[in-house]
């Protein structure tokens, strides 16, 4: 049987419906899972030398890699106290992407397959601008990537960029 739309209280249901569809939604949003409280030690430490990455970036067997080697993390000694260590392990991996079944290669976020797929219109030499760098450079283009927010919504154009790729930019 189909409710007609007419009176206030099937107006007010459907109001709520819509509502509580529109904040499932954004429950799931890769933006919503990113207001995990960061450890101090996790900011203080990763982001000495490179932005603090979301840990949601990478699958739980990622992290447990990375930070069973720190000892070599891509060719530096990031090594941590035992204790750290063993708080920021935990962390890593209670707020990893559980949705990733595969682990990029060699763990680098920048290899993912999210990473590539949301990226793939980014010509090679975007990276290599000087307001760029890398690929992992997050906050060249996210504002919010220090904060583990990665919207859309919050990107601005990193300079260096020619004509034609200030045009696409927005595509």
């Amino acid at each position: 049987m189909l409710m007609k739309l007419t009176t206030p209280f099937s107006r007010t249901a459907l109001a709520l419906l819509a509502l509580s569809l529109s904040l499932a939604c954004q429950a799931d949003d890769h933006e919503g899972r990113s207001r995990v409280v960061w450890p101090k030690a996790y900011v203080q430490e990763c982001a000495a030398c490179h932005v603090a990455y979301a840990p949601r970036l990478l699958p739980a067997a990622s992290w447990a890699r990375l930070m069973g080697g720190l000892d070599r993390h891509y060719g530096t000694d990031a090594s941590l106290d035992p204790q750290d260590l063993q708080q920021l392990s935990r962390w890593l991996q209670d707020n990893a992407d559980r949705r990733q079944s595969a682990a990029p290669p060699e763990d680098r976020i920048t290899r993912s397959a999210r990473f590539e797929r949301k990226h793939r219109q980014i010509e090679p030499a975007t990276w290599r601008l000087p307001s760029v760098r890398s690929a992992a450079n997050c906050m060249a283009c996210h504002t919010r990537a220090d904060q583990g927010q990665y919207s859309e919504h919050a990107l601005r154009m990193p300079d260096g960029l020619s004509a034609r790729q200030r045009a696409a930019w927005g595509d």
